[in-house]
């Protein structure tokens, strides 16, 4: 092991602001949803930009693609067609509901879902399609939505890696979904611990979201608290589930959301460095956004060619020996022995994730890197590969 102190995959950037803000919700009394948890939602619809647009704060991204699965009407006997190369939370809610997952391969050139690959697993059971933005770069949404046209479906996008990324100079969660759901995770570009947002432009879809976000009651405990005429009385109108937003989440992410143009300007930075680092190495380095378009740069993404000279396994060992944390994004669903068991999944009818996954590393990229630590993570990767 080296001599130098660990640097891990993932750090969060948190200031005094943050801080702050939790200690002023903390002394207020009110930690749980409440008025931090409102302006967030406020916040972030504004940062959005489009005032049609109503934002749900959730407890994770999970929750919200729970949440606007359900308020589309996903259930028994539905299928959903998804990306096999993502995390399981995005397949999992579909299973919440009793419907099936449909998984697809990738395009090798941007990580992403294959956009052919859809139409040809569209069934008379589809009802829903759910693109992942995979480490940052956009879907192509508007050939997704032209397909979902055609077929009459639903498009709900995961966007857990995809803020502040753009399309056509719109930022993901404007572009005509019926949702699209971010992530606050604490490795996410910007954090509220654990924390996420759903967004639509269906005033339908979003009441439906805010009811069942907390366990299906007909008024909102915040609303219900505060009144200043006694208000005590509420209906369960659904079985919902305990996905909301604490004011203490909200309050750090009130202060990253003012951060995340600088967050976003800081990833660029350092993507552009490590492209610079290793264009004369055997790797095949992650795709950017076209031109006038963001990248949101959640995760940096290398895989190694052919003729690299070591394994995808003996490299993340080699950067571990360099006290550097690497991570692999992701383990394709249809390896898992649940969906592969229960779907009778096999690599050979993934061929593109499969060789993704095989030879994939995930390198440290968050804002909290200097750029001494980034020059330590370029000299590691050259040690293994020039």
């Amino acid at each position: 092991m080296s001599a130098q102190p660990f640097l891990p995959f993932a750090l969060p950037d948190l200031g005094d602001d943050e801080i702050a803000e939790v200690v002023d919700t903390l002394k207020s009394g009110w930690i749980t949803t409440g008025p931090k948890a409102k302006r967030f939602e406020q916040a972030f619809a504004e940062f959005l930009g489009d005032p049609q647009i109503e934002c749900i704060a959730v407890n994770s991204a999970t929750a919200g693609l729970h949440l606007a699965l359900e308020a589309i009407g996903i259930g028994p006997g539905d299928e959903v067609i998804t990306t096999t190369h993502t995390f399981t939370a995005t397949a999992e809610v579909v299973r919440y509901l009793g419907a099936d997952v449909k998984l697809v391969d990738i395009d090798p050139a941007t990580l992403n879902i294959d956009i052919a690959a859809i139409e040809a697993a569209i069934t008379t059971r589809t009802k829903a399609i759910m693109p992942v933005h995979y480490a940052g770069l956009a879907v192509d949404m508007i050939a997704v939505l032209d397909i979902a046209r055609r077929h009459g479906l639903h498009v709900i996008d995961d966007a857990a890696h995809a803020l502040p990324t753009t399309l056509e100079k719109e930022l993901i969660g404007t572009l005509g979904t019926d949702a699209t759901v971010f992530s606050f995770y604490a490795n996410k570009t910007m954090t509220t611990g654990e924390g996420g947002m759903l967004v639509t432009r269906n005033p339908e879809l979003a009441k439906r979201a805010r009811v069942m976000r907390l366990h299906g009651m007909s008024r909102d405990a915040f609303d219900r608290f505060t009144a200043k005429v006694p208000s005590w009385y509420y209906e369960i109108v659904a079985p919902g589930f305990k996905y909301n937003l604490t004011d203490i989440a909200a309050a750090l992410g009130l202060h990253q959301l003012k951060r995340l143009p600088a967050f976003q300007q800081r990833r660029e930075q350092i993507a552009a460095r490590f492209h610079e680092a290793f264009a004369d190495l055997p790797l095949i380095l992650p795709p950017q956004a076209p031109k006038g378009d963001t990248h949101a740069w959640h995760l940096y993404v290398v895989r190694l060619a052919d003729d690299a000279p070591i394994t995808r396994d003996a490299f993340i060992e080699g950067m571990f020996a360099a006290c550097i944390g690497c991570s692999v994004h992701y383990v394709p669903l249809h390896l898992h022995p649940y969906w592969r068991d229960r779907y009778g999944l096999t690599p050979e009818q993934f061929p593109q994730s499969q060789k993704v996954f095989e030879r994939t590393v995930s390198l440290p990229l968050y804002t909290a890197m200097s750029d001494a630590d980034v020059e330590r993570v370029i000299q590691a990767v050259r040690g293994l590969l020039a």
